[in-house]
């Protein structure tokens, strides 16, 4: 049995973040976008290794042929997750530089330096 809850989420948090990304007019909103993207990425990852009546991939107590979910894409979402948290943590260095010597954050504002 598979349940499209989990994708729609995920194609909904992709498509309301693109859509944030694309309309946004701010760096720092355009960087918390980018990051309820990378969210609907966790989402999408998770119900991809999903198995439904499966239990955690620890075969010492179960006997062999037991279902079990997908310990890959649960390394791969904790991945994602460190990822985009450094990820974040850089823009938003970046924004807070740009603030500094610019003295905005709206990219329709800013021009080449000579």
């Amino acid at each position: 049995m598979i349940t499209l809850l989990p994708w729609l989420a995920a194609a909904w948090l992709m498509a309301v973040g693109i859509y944030g990304i694309v309309t946004s007019r701010h760096f720092v909103h355009l960087i918390g976008c980018l990051s309820v993207v990378q969210s609907g990425t966790y989402v999408l990852l998770l119900a991809i290794g999903f198995v439904w009546h499966a239990g955690p991939p620890i075969f010492y107590d179960h006997p062999p042929g037991t279902p079990a979910v997908d310990p890959v894409m649960q390394a791969l979402v904790l991945t994602d997750v460190v990822v985009g948290a450094a990820l974040t943590a850089l823009l938003l260095a970046l924004a807070l530089q740009l603030h500094k010597r610019r003295h905005t954050l709206d990219p329709e504002e800013l021009e080449p330096i000579p």
